[in-house]
């Protein structure tokens, strides 16, 4: 008797022991698969920002093998005798190229009706420096006739992304015959205000302009230029 249940006894200890190994054992392997687990997500994340690494540099390469005729395909500048040098000098395609040289914002009404007609998706406008000579008004009714501009277009094109060129600068040539240009600045000031309160882009021009582009007037400018200003648009507006 005393046999069969030191028996019994040991038979307890041994199941216990296994039992206690077994479970030891199981929490062993659950770590393990944990471990696992996680590094196999890490792989997978580094895998993915791998994949869009590889597309963000193709989508660069993409953009840079494009002409930047091609990237202007689906935009419009439209403007006055500074910006009519993009047709001249066949930078951009005729249909990406709106200009008057004596365009102003007080007589809108063709501008307005060939760029309806062309119904761009992202247009670009480069006026205002006829109208820093006009003497009509200053710089308040610049902004005025600005605002009026702009909302008629975003009327007509509502569907148009809108992108404003600041008025360029003009060299020291220019302001002994029309002093009123030296007052750009003045003038850009007040422009990129009225865009920011109309949500509509300003691209500052400044810093891309250098002496070395300027034709002899001193206000116009030469062929190399226009790529350096497509290109400045395009970066903007992400073309």
């Amino acid at each position: 008797m005393i046999g069969i249940c030191a028996g019994a006894v040991l038979l307890a200890a041994v199941l216990l022991i296994q039992g206690i190994r077994r479970i030891t054992a199981d929490r062993a392997d659950t770590s393990e698969g944990v471990e696992y687990i996680k590094n196999a997500e890490l792989e997978d994340v580094a895998a993915v920002e791998e994949k869009i690494s590889r597309l963000e540099s193709q989508e660069g390469a993409d953009t840079a093998e494009k002409s930047i005729k091609e990237r202007f395909s689906n935009a419009v500048v439209l403007g006055d005798s500074i910006a009519a040098g993009f047709s001249e000098y066949d930078i951009l395609n005729a249909s990406s190229v709106i200009a008057e040289s004596d365009a102003r914002l007080g007589h809108p009404e063709s501008l307005i009706e060939r760029a309806k007609a062309m119904s761009p998706q992202i247009l670009f406008l480069s006026l205002g420096i006829r109208d820093v000579t006009a003497e009509d008004g200053g710089i308040d009714a610049f902004t005025e006739q600005y605002g009026t501009f702009l909302d008629t277009l975003q009327e007509e094109l509502p569907n148009a992304h809108i992108f404003v060129n600041s008025i360029f600068p003009v060299q020291e040539k220019a302001l002994e015959s029309e002093p009123e240009l030296g007052q750009t600045e003045q003038y850009n000031n007040a422009l990129e205000e009225l865009c920011d309160s109309r949500r509509v882009g300003f691209i500052d021009n400044t810093d891309i302009v250098e002496d070395q582009y300027y034709e002899e007037d001193g206000i116009h400018f030469q062929m190399s230029f226009y790529t350096v200003w497509a290109e400045h648009m395009a970066e903007v507006a992400a073309l």
